[in-house]
């Protein structure tokens, strides 16, 4: 018998697996195929946690899977001494989030954990905020982020409020696989944590602490005010966990016109008007481009479910349509508008400026690997510190604390191409609301020049250069998928292209083997950075490509970027390069 028949079986039969669960499993006998995706390994514990389709089953998120890691993550906080400190604990609106959460708090209060559980679903960068404000040792957020409503996922956060990173995430990893028997996870009820000291609430405080934070992010000098009449935003949580947090901050600071897509207001876990909650899924926008055309919007606005990530659209009247913004545009929006109104106002750390030399410190911009290379001319315009880190906020949030501990740099802003970015210190993990909070202060800002965040962007192209981005996935799910998924890079490793159409191909960064080389060339550097299955190819005429499996989703990433003379030349080299990408890997 096969290894997934097996552990099939042992599940039909294991005592622990509950009646009602063990009904699921006996539902898909016969099918093969399902037996087989849902037993031929583990749910893999990856460097941010869980992510899996909800179901019973070893290759499923289900409770016996958030249990297990959670014994392995309190194993670990017990040998580093910091029960005592606990956990901090957040869910988002999807199927049973909170079970899960509840779940993971009855594991650790089992093992003599402190736990802070939030009274309500709630933002992921609100649990990585909480984490330092409760001093836990910990945190840990139940969410699948943007995936489809199947989904759900676990991820774990550390002290400093990032989630974890080198050595942190390798060793919970090893203390989970260590974990073998599911008899050998420890659960205490709810009510008798409570009794013991080991179960508490967040209420409603850890919310005000959260947004005075934000707020305190602001450049704001009355331009909200002088516009708000006449400045309509069109916001969308997509049925997630951004619709309080979003409306009260852009409440707070002034703006009177916000309009909110019913349909996708209140949270629901089947998404039922999205195929796909992510906001960077251009049919994700249907029902909110329709409210915006009613209300005659300046601003679009979505945040995925957990509100991590934002996407927006921008009203231009040349067109009189919407232009939809990459992550990438969106983060370079707020980039030049927090760099140029700090340097206005003296408070950018540029080299030689008087914050730098009242501080010591410089200022650092921060962003990865696969995002916009546009950034780093817009660092050095402004004098400050360029820095590109591995995929994953993770790493960024990890560069903060290296700030605050080496004295070294002063953090001013980070971002990542899938949405996602961080201004401020108060949470270190991509945080939407403050997103929102900074794209509508920039969009005031702009609006009481006389012009448009399409027409900033533009502004934006012409003073340093026509950077356009993209991201190609190819999925290929289940034990086939993920086999040909590893063939592909092996393939990438082994025989590396030299070219790619018209572009060569200039140097190779290979972060798994920590080296990076000249096709042709035995001459060899280091990336360094930490090991990672990535491949990243320079090519001539300042274009790239890069290809990195997904840690959380049955496909492979292919990034590509170009810089063009024009907006029209650039996005005829993007797909002439892509084209070409494609045909490369089999995918044409």
């Amino acid at each position: 018998m096969s290894d997934y028949k097996l552990k099939y079986q042992e599940w039909l039969e294991d005592p622990y697996v509950s009646d009602e669960d063990k009904e699921e499993l006996r539902s898909i006998a016969g099918d093969e195929k399902e037996i087989e995706d849902r037993f031929y390994k583990d749910l893999e514990f990856g460097t941010g946690g869980l992510r899996g389709i909800i179901g019973i089953g070893t290759n499923r998120i289900n409770i016996y899977t958030i249990r297990k890691a959670t014994q392995g993550l309190a194993n670990y906080i017990n040998k580093k001494g910091g029960a005592g400190r606990g956990v901090s604990i957040a869910y988002d609106s999807r199927r049973f989030s909170e079970k899960f959460a509840r779940e993971a708090a009855s594991v650790l209060n089992g093992n003599g954990i402190r736990t802070y559980l939030f009274s309500t679903l709630t933002a992921t960068p609100e649990l990585s905020f909480a984490v330092r404000q409760t001093g836990s040792i910990a945190g840990i957020v139940i969410t699948a982020s943007h995936n489809p409503p199947e989904y759900n996922g676990y991820k774990v956060y550390w002290e400093d409020g990032a989630q974890v990173t080198p050595p942190h995430d390798t060793e919970i990893i090893e203390e989970v696989k260590r974990v073998e028997s599911l008899a050998d996870i420890k659960l205490m009820p709810e009510m008798e944590a409570r009794v013991n000291d080991l179960f508490h609430i967040i209420g409603y405080e850890m919310d005000d602490k959260y947004i005075a934070a934000m707020r305190r992010v602001s450049l704001d000098d009355g331009a909200i005010e002088r516009v708000s009449d006449d400045f309509r935003i069109v916001y969308t949580p997509f049925n997630g966990t951004g619709n309080i947090p979003v409306r009260r901050i852009l409440s707070e600071l002034g703006f009177k016109h916000v309009y909110v897509v019913k349909e996708q207001e209140n949270p629901d876990p089947d998404f039922t008007t999205l195929e796909y909650p992510n906001p960077e899924d251009p049919k994700a926008f249907t029902l909110a481009l329709k409210l915006a055309k009613e209300k005659n919007a300046d601003l679009v606005l979505a945040t995925d479910p957990d509100a991590d990530r934002l996407g927006i659209y921008a009203f231009d009247p040349k067109t009189n349509d919407y232009v939809p913004f990459t992550g990438n545009m969106s983060a370079m929006i707020i980039a030049e508008y927090l760099l140029s109104v700090r340097k206005e106002k003296g408070l950018l750390h540029e080299k030689g400026s008087e914050a730098e030399t009242e501080s010591g410190l410089t200022g650092m911009l921060i962003s990865t690997i696969v995002s916009t290379n546009m950034a780093r001319a817009i660092a050095n315009a402004y004098g400050i510190e360029y820095m590109e880190v591995l995929t994953g906020f993770k790493y960024i949030g990890e560069q903060i604390k290296l700030f605050e501990q080496r004295k070294n740099y002063f953090y001013e802003f980070g971002f990542e191409e899938s949405y996602g970015c961080l201004a401020g210190v108060h949470a270190r993990d991509k945080d939407a609301p403050i997103a929102v909070m900074l794209l509508c202060e920039a969009a005031a800002y702009y609006k009481d020049k006389g012009i448009t965040l399409v027409d900033q962007m533009e502004n934006i192209y012409k003073k340093y250069g026509y950077y356009k981005e993209e991201q190609k996935s190819v999925t290929m799910k289940g034990a086939d998928g993920a086999r040909q998924i590893t063939a592909l890079m092996e393939e990438l490793r082994k025989k590396p292209p030299t070219g790619f159409g018209d572009y060569e191909v200039l140097k190779i960064r290979d972060y798994k083997c920590n080296k990076v080389y000249a096709p042709g060339s035995d001459e060899t550097g280091l990336t360094g950075l930490p090991s990672s299955n990535v491949l990243y190819f320079e090519l001539s005429d300042d274009a790239w490509v890069c290809a990195r499996p997904s840690g959380t989703e049955p496909k492979i990433k292919f990034y590509i970027g170009v810089k063009g003379e024009s907006r029209e030349d650039a996005a005829d080299r993007l797909e002439a390069l892509k084209a070409e990408l494609m045909k490369s890997v089999g995918q044409g």
